[in-house]
């Protein structure tokens, strides 16, 4: 029997619902590749919002754990698990890194079982794949970690593999979220030039260009951003054009806004049902159109290397965590997200 064999968890029941906060049982032991972790910050990102929402569909696993984004320290690891060990704190991240990708976990609630991913973070003690985990020192500030289990991570892969941006390129960033911040972050590091965010709310802008960004501009606030942002970078559009919106019509112009050599990167999923239109000639040449998966990082890659930028002060984490809530209003802090006034929103679980 896993010791804690218990533990509070937020779980999805039915979709468009709020979440339910709960007790529920642990696995009685470990699988092959599986490690148990206690979990002490989580954040929460657009996905769970997603799934929260339905945008893919009917949800055909519930009810089931959400959260891909944490920290935490190892309990407990099950056979053959040889990258993380019992007392390693780590980073929990939703894209498969160096290890063991385990069966997933089945918790119990009450007489139900309670589905899980590879990962799973909205509760006090989790059991994941070990490609899941990544050791981090424990120096590192525990509430700043779960941002480089996504946010960092996949704003930095943006940049460097799926944009490839190269000194001097313009940039033009639509939304200053999460993620958005620290695709700014990353294209100031490549020496990106002009980069430009766009956003609907003031305080996110004020919050971009402390992370890189040159122009800032209020779309609801100006009648034809067309026309400034080629002011900017010039008639042609951008070199680069980055969305993580996922809004279809946003989708949309910033294609349009991209110079004919350039690259639009789709980082924001649109709704299931809300078709993206445009004119494909162009990529017939030299424009691209490319969907991101997370940056295509590699956390056992990524990871360790941005914890060495944070150390030596050439990556900035302070100011992206923008509110805290603790595990019973789990709730009230996707409202949150969902208002679109918070940069992260973390969840302190440690007691």
């Amino acid at each position: 029997m896993l010791k804690p064999y218990k533990t509070k968890a937020a779980i999805l029941v039915e979709q468009r619902k709020p979440l339910a906060v709960d007790e529920i049982l642990l696995p009685e032991k470990l699988s092959f590749g599986q490690v148990l972790v206690k979990v002490h910050y989580t954040t929460i990102c657009g996905a769970q919002i997603n799934e929260i929402d339905g945008a893919k569909g009917p949800d055909k696993f519930l009810p089931h754990l959400l959260g891909h984004e944490a920290s935490g320290q190892v309990m407990d690891i099950g056979p053959e698990v040889k990258n993380v060990k019992k007392g390693n704190f780590v980073v929990l991240h939703w894209r498969g890194g160096a290890g063991i990708e385990a069966t997933t976990a089945k918790y119990l609630w009450g007489k139900r079982i309670v589905n899980a991913g590879w990962v799973t973070t909205f509760q006090n003690y989790t059991v994941v794949s070990e490609n899941r985990v990544t050791a981090i020192a424990k120096e590192f500030p525990l509430k700043l970690a779960p941002l480089l289990g996504c946010a960092v991570t996949t704003a930095m892969g943006v940049v460097n593999n799926d944009a490839q941006i190269k000194v001097g390129q313009s940039v033009v960033v639509i939304g200053a979220g999460g993620v958005g911040l620290n695709i700014i972050q990353a294209a100031s590091m490549v020496s990106a030039y002009p980069i430009v965010a766009i956003d609907i709310l003031d305080n996110k802008l004020k919050m971009a260009k402390k992370f890189g960004a040159d122009f800032v501009f209020n779309s609801k606030k100006i009648k034809d951003i067309g026309y400034k942002i080629k002011e900017i970078v010039g008639e042609g559009g951008a070199d680069v054009m980055i969305d993580t919106t996922g809004n279809p019509r946003v989708i949309e112009w910033a294609y349009e806004m991209t110079h004919p050599d350039g690259k639009t990167i789709l980082v924001g999923v649109p709704p299931k049902n809300d078709k993206v239109s445009i004119y494909t000639l162009p990529l017939h040449f030299k424009k691209i159109l490319h969907g991101s998966h997370g940056g295509s990082s590699q956390p056992h890659v990524d990871i360790p290397r941005l914890v060495r930028l944070y150390k030596a002060g050439e990556l900035k984490l302070d100011g992206i965590i923008t509110h805290e809530f603790r595990l019973k209003d789990i709730n009230k802090a996707i409202d949150l997200v969902r208002s679109g006034r918070a940069g992260r929103v973390v969840i302190k679980l440690l007691d």
